[in-house]
Order: C-alpha cells, then structure tokens, then sequence
C-alpha cells in the first residue's frame, strides 16, 4: 500500500540489506589509499549541478521526501539542507500534493527541483504532471511558465519488484508542454540537470538506478555543447545503428564490443532527451549504417523506441538496407526474483541477436 512504502535505508544500518539486493551505495566510502582522490559518481555530480544551481539562482528550492536528512532515496541531495535549510524543504508522502505545491511555485516566479522517489509513483502525481504543469503556459497565452523539473530514479535489475523497478518514459512522449531527459554518465548528467533547471518548461529528469554508483572517466569533450534535445554518437559504426538512453547505453556498448568480434562494427547513439529528441542524429546514424536496432528498458509494446522506429521508417525507408528492430521488456510485470527479472528485462544478449538480425536481413 502506499503509506506502508520505502523510508531509505540509513547509510550505516541499510549497507547489508542495499548489498542483498545489489544496490549501489554511491556515497559509500570504499577501500582504497588514503591519499587517492575518490573519483565522482554520477550521483556526486547530480549534487554538484545542484549545489552550484542553488549557489547561482536564489529563486530555486528543491522538495521531496526525505531530502534533508537522509538526502532523499539515492542520497543525491545529501548535505544540501546544511547549506541550503530554507530551501532544501522534505515533504509529505504526497506526490500529488507535493508536484501541485511545485507547480503553484514555479507560476509565482520560483524554479522548482522535485525529486520522487521511484519513478513508479510518478502514477500519483499524473494530474498535476498531465492537466497542469505541462498545459499552464499554453493555456495563459505564454504569459506563464512552470520551470520544475521532476527527478525521477528508475529501473530494474536490482531486485526492487513490480512496483519500484519500471521505466515508464513512454507515457510521457504524447503529452505536450513536457521535456524528457535521460542521461547515460555522469558528466553528461550533471550538464543535463543543470540545463533542465535553467529550462523554463517542465522537464522529467530520469535516472537509472544502477547508474548511481559508475564513477565519471576522463571528462568528455564538449561538454559545453549539451543540451535538451541534443544526442550523442557514444561509438561510431559502419553496419548497425543502436540507439538508446541511460543504461542501455552500456549494454549497447557491450553488445558492441561482442559483435565486433564477429565483424559487425555497431554505431552507438545515446539520446539524452527523449522529448524532443534528436531526429537529425538518429537518421543521420541510420542513413550511415542502413540498419538500427532500437533499445529501451521499458515495455517494447507502445514504448519510446516505438515511435522513434516508427519515425526512421517515415523518413530514412529508402536508406535501409537491412531490418529496423526493436528491444524492450517483455508485456511482464517485474518480478523481485533477480534471476526471473533478467528473463524480464533485456540483456546484452538481446541487443546482439537483434543486431545479428537486422544485419541478416
């Protein structure tokens, strides 16, 4: 039931029990030299983008439950509060009532950064989300923003269960007036929420849970040039597209490297933003390979890759050379059992068949 669900484990008390159910504990100190830098993780950085937002801009406040003491689900805000006590404010375990107060917020002049703790609830804040953040501006002639963004941490393969393991994008790309983001490392997210905050529309801000913990590589060049709307060739190839978002981009990545084994060079294209997302790299890609395989860790049936599959058929048919094929969940509830989760979810193993078929074709 909803009032029974989820206080955050204590970062002490809850270690073993994240361990069961191979959680990340992305604040978790780990054995190494004293002297090392510990590396930033994409959670470290989510919290730089927002320390240095609350830093820059007075009119912005962050909600949610749990964000003070315990720094919300993930510990991305934690500490914030100590810097920020006036603005870092915990809530009631009313999603509903909480996005509304964000949205009255952000119509009188405030930015808003509201963070939910699964994106599975995100069911119980649908009528402010739908029927009033994302209409206000349109309704009042463009007199009127509502700059909020929705932090939501999402899916599976850890063991969550049914109602705190779905990625759930797809319901958001037929409601005009959002923006849907999806990072995939930890520089490109810390650049992306800083922009989404900045956005003067609602923006839905999703983070994969296993993401949390994948500490920041080398920093990546043109940083600088990331932007809501913008995507990313992560590796580039000459027989098959795959395009995704988040964690699929690591399985993409591995699923490459496995064909590169057998001689099909895959080219990797991380979305970033769901909506709008970016037609012109997605064709481009295609238009490169004459192949694409399309991967997302929600249901396949209706899901975002349906309608960018849809979009590549409209318009790059005549580019084609072999076959458009899509990966996603199976038409399953996720179960808590890890083993029958992967049975669920799609795998490395799934991208590589789906690449071998489309380049059969």
């Amino acid at each position: 039931m909803h009032v029974c669900r989820r206080r955050p484990p204590h970062p002490r008390r809850g270690a073993r029990a994240h361990a069961r159910t191979g959680a990340h504990l992305p604040l978790r100190q780990r054995d190494r030299p004293v002297n090392q830098p510990r590396t930033p993780t994409l959670c470290d950085e989510l919290r730089r983008a927002l320390r240095e937002a609350l830093e820059h801009d007075p009119r912005l406040i962050l909600l949610g439950e749990d964000l003070r003491e315990y720094g919300g689900a993930f510990a991305v805000t934690r500490g914030l509060h100590e810097a920020f006590p006036d603005r870092v404010l915990n809530t009631p375990i009313s999603e509903n009532g909480f996005v509304g107060v964000a949205t009255g917020a952000a119509m009188a002049g405030m930015r808003v950064v509201v963070e939910l703790m699964f994106m599975d609830f995100v069911t119980l804040a649908m009528d402010q989300i739908v029927n009033h953040a994302a209409k206000i501006h349109y309704m009042y002639a463009g007199q009127i923003n509502v700059p909020i963004v929705l932090r939501m941490p999402f899916g599976g393969h850890r063991g969550y269960g049914p109602s705190h393991s779905q990625s759930l994008a797809a319901w958001f790309l037929s409601v005009p007036g959002l923006k849907v983001v999806a990072p995939s490392s930890a520089a490109h997210a810390a650049a992306l929420l800083t922009a989404a905050i900045r956005d003067d529309d609602p923006v839905l801000f999703l983070e994969h849970k296993l993401l949390y913990g994948r500490r920041l590589q080398a920093e990546p060049e043109g940083l600088e040039q990331v932007a809501i709307g913008r995507a990313r060739v992560v590796r580039t190839g000459t027989d098959v597209s795959i395009v995704t978002y988040a964690h699929g981009v690591l399985l993409a990545l591995q699923a490459a490297q496995d064909l590169a084994r057998e001689g099909i060079e895959a080219e990797v294209v991380d979305l970033m933003t769901l909506k709008p997302y970016d037609a012109e790299a997605v064709f481009a890609s295609v238009r490169r390979t004459g192949k694409a395989v399309f991967l997302e860790e929600g249901v396949k049936t209706g899901g975002v890759m349906a309608e960018l599959c849809a979009a590549v058929a409209e318009q790059c048919l005549w580019d084609l050379d072999g076959r458009l094929v899509r990966v996603g969940a199976r038409d399953l509830p996720i179960p808590a059992a890890v083993d029958a989760e992967a049975m669920v979810l799609p795998g490395v193993a799934d991208v590589v068949r789906a690449a071998r078929a489309a380049c059969d074709a």
